[in-house]
């Protein structure tokens, strides 16, 4: 007799260096479907690339190897034990192993199993991590969508793209927008916009309590119909608590229909954290050598810390016509595609910034993020299509 499906069937990101204990634990999911595998990680990750990978997939739980190397694999199941929103952690191991047991439950394991990995025992552990989890809203109320733009080589135009493209979606949307300026060491859109501001991000990011709690009129700022989240004026080193950074970003999508993040460099760690969260990521470059030569290196970076390639898209930024290089020469130089690219168009790029305005369609550069923009609005309509269409589907 096969096993009866069990009532809730959890997400789950396996972590499983070895191959065999991998084998024999994912051949009982078929049968059971107790749980929904979302991706597997054939070696301990670090820290920090385990929890992008979380931060990416948001599975229920994290399955860990506990055989092949207890000391990684228990503070792997710390750290993540210790992430918020909550993940739960189970261990696995060839063997009911009591000193693995106790290490993995003192690190914060919910659950433990081990081969030859009993269906019934797989359904038990399943109804108790689905009754211990929190309920979840109905319906959440509200979701804005959340882009993100970093450059690969500093002065690649990331802040110009994401500025622009912040005033054309506000224009062409009526929605709300900001405009957030996640570089705290050279952000340049306060500048840009010739902000009077007291306030910052790294106001936010310290301070202690509740992100609903912060007095969000005072730190934003208004300017050309969008808000603006600026970067501090004066630099300073400021460490990231990834979970307040989430909070932040997650509460953020609550009140507005669009977040546009600028980022710093793609390799840096804010940049990391944030890129784990966004809807959509977009990489930007210029066509000259170094910043080509860095594009790649930041495509296999990405690769290294568990982000596929189609969780990011390529943008060529003043790319001119006597560039001698084409966009199927960048691409393979970068082993990924170009998504999309915009002019050199300095003069028109000069103007807007000496006034602080949008550059409007009359400039090359206008009319190409016109059309970038009018490709995220698009892509926005048909999400919003599909869910009314499930929607409407339940309710026959």
């Amino acid at each position: 007799m096969s096993p009866k499906k069990p009532h809730t069937q959890l997400t789950a990101l396996a972590i499983l260096p070895d191959r065999e204990l991998a084998r024999q634990f994912l051949g009982t999911l078929p049968a059971t479907r107790a749980f929904q595998l979302l991706a597997e990680m054939k070696a301990y990750p670090s820290p920090q690339a385990a929890e992008v990978r979380v931060r990416q997939l948001r599975p229920d739980l994290v399955f860990i190897d506990l055989a092949t190397d207890l000391d990684k694999a228990a503070e792997l199941v710390e750290f993540l034990a210790g992430l918020r929103p909550q993940v739960y952690v189970v261990g696995l191991h060839v063997r009911n192993d009591a000193e693995a047991i106790l290490r993995a439950m003192r690190a914060g394991s919910s659950e433990f199993l081990y081969a030859p990995f009993d269906p019934e025992i797989q359904f038990e552990a399943i109804g108790r991590i689905a009754r211990s989890k929190r309920p979840a809203p109905a319906e959440e109320a509200h979701r804005g969508r959340l882009i993100a733009f970093s450059s690969t080589k500093p002065g690649s135009g990331a802040s110009t793209l994401a500025s622009q493209t912040a005033f054309m979606l506000s224009q062409s949307s009526g929605k709300r927008t900001l405009l957030a300026d996640f570089d705290l060491w050279s952000g340049t859109v306060g500048f840009f916009f010739r902000l009077n501001h007291w306030y910052s991000l790294l106001d936010v990011l310290e301070q202690a309590g509740r992100v609903e709690d912060v007095d969000w009129a005072s730190v934003v700022v208004s300017a050309q119909g969008i808000d603006v989240l600026p970067a501090p004026e004066t630099p300073r080193e400021a460490p990231v608590e990834p979970e307040r950074l989430h909070d932040v970003l997650d509460y953020l999508r609550t009140l507005y229909d669009w977040v546009l993040v600028d980022l710093p460099s793609v390799f840096d760690r804010m940049s990391l954290l944030t890129l784990s969260s966004c809807d959509d990521a977009f990489l930007v470059c210029t066509p000259e050598l170094p910043s080509l030569h860095l594009t790649r290196k930041a495509v296999g970076y990405l690769g290294q810390m568990g982000f596929g390639r189609e969780r990011y898209r390529v943008l060529v930024n003043r790319l001119g016509k006597q560039e001698g290089i084409t966009v199927e020469d960048m691409a393979k130089i970068f082993t990924a595609p170009v998504y999309r690219t915009f002019p050199n168009d300095y003069l028109s790029l000069h103007k807007g910034l000496t006034v602080g305005q949008p550059l409007g369609s009359r400039s090359q550069l206008g009319r190409a993020i016109e059309e970038f923009t009018s490709g995220l609005l698009a892509f926005d309509a048909a999400l919003h299509d599909q869910k009314r269409s499930k929607t409407g589907t339940r309710g026959e």
